[in-house]
């Protein structure tokens, strides 16, 4: 009886004690029995609080980590902003680079020009071709002059660059270099002298892109190459 009377008050201290508070009243005798539940929940209090601070520091460490990973996210978004408004500038540059066409009127219209050279195409096309050539890493050919019936092409007026060969259609990639390529012969149309661009079955006369009906095949839509006709 007086073992589980000690117990008693044993449990009750402890619930009223912290880990680090004294766990027996002074004079107080405890059998093995008891002096063991104490040694053991004291080695299981002293676990837990090992393990509680184990956590603590790894939710710190976690904390510090995300805050880290969200400072260098930060900036290399930043990084990422400044160099695309860098690459930006850059091309704004190089395009009033971009030399006036030949044969430009005060009246901003363009004066007839005729095919000359081995390659038989105009002066302002092959300024074109050239300019072209300059500003984007083209992988397939460049075809202008062509015996046909219709169009600039027999005029030397006109070239088509390839975004990719046998009539296939182009890798992502390549569709976005012949945007990129379409886009810039637009925006710089009154310097070069562009009539008009035809891409992925639409054509553009320099005031927004319009579809064109169906011709039959991926290249007759134009779906592997950019056309660019000239004045």
């Amino acid at each position: 009886m007086e073992a589980q009377r000690q117990v008693a008050e044993l449990a009750g201290l402890n619930y009223q004690s912290t880990v680090d508070s004294p766990l027996l009243l002074p004079g107080m005798q405890l059998d093995p029995l008891v002096a063991q539940l104490q040694a053991e929940r004291a080695a299981k209090m002293a676990e837990y609080a090992k393990r509680e601070t184990e956590r603590r520091r790894a939710a710190a460490t976690a904390e510090k980590l995300t805050a880290d990973i969200k400072r260098k996210s930060e900036d290399i978004d930043k990084q990422r902003k400044d160099a695309e408004a860098l690459i930006d500038e850059i091309k704004d540059k190089l395009d009033k680079l971009i030399p006036i066409g030949p044969g430009k009127l005060k009246n901003g219209g363009w004066a007839p020009q005729l095919p000359t050279g081995s390659d038989n195409i105009t002066p302002r096309t092959r300024l074109m071709r050239e300019e072209v050539k300059k500003a984007f890493n083209l992988h397939y050919t460049v075809g202008c002059f062509r015996v046909d019936s219709m169009g600039e092409h027999p005029l030397g007026r006109a070239c088509d660059f390839m975004m990719s060969s046998g009539g296939t259609m182009p890798s992502a990639a390549n569709v976005a270099l012949g945007n990129a390529l379409a886009d810039w012969a637009l925006k710089n149309r009154t310097k070069l002298g562009v009539k008009y661009v035809i891409w992925r079955q639409r054509i553009n006369h320099g005031s927004g892109w319009r579809f064109m009906s169906n011709r039959g095949s991926i290249t007759q839509n134009h779906y592997d190459h950019v056309h660019i006709s000239m004045f």
